[in-house]
């Protein structure tokens, strides 16, 4: 079943102010919190996430119902990189290797803005690419 475009988009803005306020706080608690979010996501997708649970009875019921659908597997596969370099951050910032926390963070951080800007979902991109793959080696 198909997803409203608007909930993974809300997902990113938050997303987005969430990891911004980590690379300026240094808080790993705040990464765990957004590793939580993302391992949600990708497990059962963007509407399982806190954030895609906000967005469904409280932001959604003020903006009306969707008019544009989109597949829910690019974004599913986008939390599940999320999942991935928030988790290497938080290893970064528990081996007390910051310099490895930040930088994981800031490129979920930056993946996450360009789809809270622009609309332009990398992790859903890179789940094309792949599956591209996929078939050409069929």
């Amino acid at each position: 079943m198909d997803i409203d475009v608007r909930g993974p988009r809300f997902g990113a803005i938050v997303t987005t102010v969430v990891l911004a306020v980590v690379l300026v706080a240094g808080s790993p608690w705040l990464l765990a919190w957004q590793t939580l979010a993302f391992a949600l996501g990708a497990a059962g997708g963007v509407g399982r996430s806190p954030y895609g649970w906000v967005f469904r009875r409280v932001v959604r019921p003020r903006i009306g119902p969707p008019t544009e659908f989109e597949s829910p597997e690019p974004p599913r596969f986008a939390q599940a990189v999320g999942l991935a370099f928030a988790a290497l951050g938080l290893v970064g910032f528990a081996l007390g290797l910051d310099w490895l926390g930040l930088a994981a963070t800031g490129a979920a951080l930056a993946a996450a803005f360009l789809n809270a800007a622009f609309g332009y979902c990398l992790g859903c991109e890179l789940y094309l690419l792949v599956r591209r793959m996929a078939v050409r080696a069929e």
